[in-house]
């Protein structure tokens, strides 16, 4: 087993190394800009650069002659080559697309990891039972799943790519999904300690990140105080990488509870998410740039877009433009609560960032027409069945600025819970 990996290794970075020296660079025009202080006002200075960007071969010519250039003293299977060359290609893309957002610099990718990545045409599952070739008809691994602890879990779903490791297979499973007719939209807000959505059915949605927030906050600590001791105690390395996978892993599993519940509370909806980069967000300030890093708004957007369907929209200035007119929102209440000069509307920053979201994913400019069927009039619809369920003795939802149990319970049991839709902002009775 170790000859095999070290071989699919070096075949593997063979195949960067041939990609790497055919590919082209073009020199093209790139305009940028810097931002100037004058007073209040912000400036920007605009310059142009001269930057080399990557044209990677893809004819069928060069994929043809680079894959008989590695059959060339290969001793396996020949299907481990086109798996090969397909990792080649996936690593080199993913270098391009952050070498042109100024992510990576000009360096080859290495390989640095023995792994090998097992093609669906490479194995067999009969009778409960992994059956991988690594020579044909001469060389197998066999591995038996009918004990496996998950065996409850994956009936039903299909094998897909398997990953092949020193010390452990990795199984990927695939399960159809059900064909579902689109009928709602739901915009979605990511925040520091809360998922903040709007929908004309629902109103206002509201989801507590707190506790995922607090799982990051707790490992920080642990592993600052075992790095502080590293330095006399060079066995506490081993602690600190612990604290990291722990608080990796404890992550996922909050990210997939959540987003599993969503989908299940919302099956005919389509979500919308901003696409956030972190890479934009960082300033001077120390705790800032913590609070960002703790993040994992990418991982929820991930985990949501195989288990409901997802729409990304640029999230630039959704919390800062007006839903109403367009105008610019001025900040009040230390940032909690904006309001437009211009139009004279008044709302929670995080809802106003949501309402934004799902007008840019319908396709809708600012208007007030628009806003007024898209979003006024649905929640004035809202309040009012809210009103009248109070008033008649049910469970209902403050209006004035009261806290009300409107987050989404974490159910580590897995039990269905029902989303409760949050209250509205202070000034709601300025949206007209």
């Amino acid at each position: 087993m170790e000859e095999f990996l070290s071989s699919y290794k070096n075949i593997l970075q063979k195949a960067i190394d041939i990609i790497w020296d055919n590919i082209k660079w073009t020199v093209r025009r790139q305009r940028n800009y810097y931002v100037v202080k004058r007073g209040r006002k912000k400036v920007k200075r605009y310059y142009h650069v001269e930057r080399l960007i990557p044209r990677i071969p893809k004819s069928r010519e060069f994929k043809r002659s680079l894959r008989n250039e590695l059959l060339r003293n290969w001793s396996y299977a020949s299907h481990y080559v086109d798996s090969a060359l397909k990792t080649a290609y996936s690593m080199i893309n993913s270098w391009m697309r952050n070498y042109i957002k100024g992510r990576r610099k000009r360096r080859k990718p290495n390989i640095k990891r023995r792994f090998v990545r097992v093609k669906e045409t490479l194995y067999t599952y009969r009778d409960n039972k992994i059956r991988i070739t690594i020579r044909p008809r001469e060389l197998y691994l066999e591995f038996d799943l009918s004990r496996a602890w998950f065996r409850r879990r994956i009936r039903g779903h299909d094998l897909g790519e398997l990953i092949l490791k020193d010390d452990e297979l990795i199984i990927t499973f695939r399960r159809p999904l059900e064909e579902r007719n689109t009928t709602e939209y739901i915009g979605w807000d990511l925040n520091k300690c809360s998922l903040d959505g709007f929908s004309p059915k629902y109103g206002w949605i509201r989801v507590d990140l707190r506790e995922l927030y607090h799982i990051h906050r707790v490992h920080e600590v642990k592993r600052k105080r075992a790095q502080s001791k590293t330095s006399k105690k060079p066995s506490f390395k081993t602690i600190v990488s612990k604290h990291g996978k722990r608080e990796k892993n404890r992550a996922k599993d909050f990210i997939h509870k959540l987003t599993t519940q969503l989908s299940r509370a919302f099956p005919k909806a389509l979500h919308g998410f901003e696409n956030l980069e972190k890479q934009g967000m960082y300033n001077r300030s120390r705790k800032h740039n913590r609070d960002v890093a703790k993040q994992n708004w990418k991982t929820i957007v991930q985990f949501m877009s195989y288990k409901s369907r997802v729409k990304l929209v640029n999230p630039k200035n959704t919390s800062s433009t007006c839903p109403m007119c367009g105008g610019r929102l001025l900040k009040l209440r230390k940032g909690q609560v904006t309001s437009c000069p211009k139009c004279g509307l008044t709302l929670d920053r995080q809802l106003c960032g949501a309402i934004n979201v799902y007008l840019k994913m319908c396709g809708f400019p600012p208007s007030p027409s628009i806003f007024y069927r898209s979003v006024s009039r649905p929640l004035a619809r809202l309040m009012k069945r809210r009103r009248s369920a109070l008033m008649r003795g049910g469970s209902g939802v403050t209006v004035n600025g009261g806290e009300t149990d409107d987050m989404l319970p974490m159910n580590p049991e897995g039990v269905e819970v029902e989303v409760s839709q949050g209250g509205y902002p202070l000034t709601f009775a300025d949206v007209r």
